[in-house]
């Protein structure tokens, strides 16, 4: 197994965590043009929105798929193809001419795009001492992060400066680049052991990861927060384009640069749930993030950055623990059991942004704070519940190997 601090380690972390750069550039590239894409195509807020969460849709129901077929037939050359498609798809998407075609093409690449989050934390899991995965995770999921800014910059300044179908021809040079350095940088996979592809054994597989209350409470928590947090983002840029703060696209991309903060956040995860638990960490993280709701309230553009530099920290903190959860607690199939957390990661995604638009249209920008709390104190308590479960599985094991040790001693 690769330990952490070996040059292998490294060399295959940097791998995955370009990989996921180029990933969530693309996912998110869309967002700060959505004011942008209302006014080009003469749509509603709400239906210039699909362009992204149509994307995280295909994208979240598409890992069920993935995540299986790379036990079955191999990590890196499906997380190689899927990345050559993906990056193939942002190129068509810049001669796209109308919005329903736009739309088609971002639910296509969303169906590739999930084939590296599918797998990369499998293949952590297969080639990573338990040391080694946690700090691994934790800087994956930083490129997680920096591929959402840089997308995001890229679409807000390109869109801006040349407009929105050039944004894409520079979010195509980018994914080629990242393309040939994880071709070159990912090493063979030594300890993979492929299993049949049996659909039962997948069904069968899913039905057991969901009815594993270790997995299935860290999949809620995972879900909701970020059915809140990405979703949030998607509204303040209408805020912040609107009257009295009027920033053009360019400088709405700049606000995701508030993203930085989840970056550091996610690399420190790692370390934290080497010293407490998991779900106190995610309890944490949750916590935090509700602050960072709040300090939006305040009207001002420096309060507003504020919160959101502190809510992207709460928000990766305690999605990088929930994450590397899932993939030590899986009793079996790791790619499957991660594919279901990233489904319900990237399900919330999408529907978010329903759940809230009602909020919007009743208060506006406080009405989403309302409706975030609401969904954060669920997921605040739905971590620590499992943080009780935990201990209670712990102790029932510690109590059944005194046991046996005991039985010995009693029949002597």
């Amino acid at each position: 197994m690769i330990e952490s601090g070996n040059p292998l380690f490294w060399r295959a972390t940097l791998a995955l965590c370009l990989g996921s750069f180029m990933i969530f550039a693309n996912v998110y590239v869309t967002q700060p043009l959505l004011p942008m894409l209302a006014q080009a195509f003469d749509v509603s807020p709400l239906a210039a929105g699909w362009t992204f969460t149509v994307t995280t849709l295909t994208l979240g129901l598409s890992l069920l798929f993935w995540g299986p077929l790379s036990d079955a037939l191999g990590r890196r050359w499906i997380m190689l193809l899927t990345m050559s498609g993906a990056t193939l798809l942002t190129l068509l998407l810049s001669f796209t001419k109308d919005y329903t075609s736009m739309l088609v093409l971002r639910a296509v690449q969303g169906i590739l795009l999930a084939g590296l989050p599918a797998i990369a934390i499998a293949w952590m899991g297969d080639e990573f001492s338990r040391k080694a995965m946690l700090l691994a995770v934790g800087l994956y999921i930083g490129g997680n992060s920096l591929g959402g800014i840089s997308g995001r910059l890229i679409g807000g300044f390109v869109g801006d400066w040349l407009g929105w179908s050039e944004a894409f021809l520079v979010m195509t040079l980018l994914s080629i680049i990242c393309l040939l350095l994880f071709a070159l940088l990912l090493p063979p996979s030594q300890h993979f052991e492929p299993r049949p592809l049996r659909p039962r054994q997948m069904a069968a597989d899913l039905g057991g990861h969901l009815r594993n209350p270790l997995l299935l409470l860290a999949y809620l928590i995972g879900g909701f927060n970020f059915f809140i947090f990405v979703n949030q983002y998607s509204y303040i840029t209408f805020v912040l384009a609107d009257a009295p703060y009027n920033l053009p696209a360019s400088l709405l991309g700049m606000l995701f640069l508030t993203y930085l903060s989840g970056t550091f956040g996610s690399s420190i995860s790692g370390r934290a749930g080497q010293r407490w638990s998991q779900p106190a960490c995610m309890a944490a993280g949750i916590l935090i993030l509700m602050l960072g709701s709040l300090l939006t309230l305040v009207d001002s553009l420096l309060m507003i950055v504020l919160g959101l530099l502190v809510n992207s920290f709460g928000f990766f903190f305690a999605h990088s623990s929930a994450s590397s959860w899932v993939s030590q607690n899986a009793q079996r199939a790791r790619a499957s059991a991660s594919s279901l957390y990233l489904l319900f990661y990237y399900s919330g995604a999408s529907a978010g942004g329903f759940y809230l638009n009602p909020f919007w249209e009743w208060l506006g920008w406080p009405g989403v704070i309302l409706g975030s709390w609401l969904i954060l104190l669920l997921t605040f308590g739905l971590s620590i519940w499992l943080r009780s479960l935990k201990s209670a599985v712990e102790t029932g094991r510690d109590s059944a190997k005194i046991a046996l040790d005991v039985q010995p001693e009693q029949t002597k």
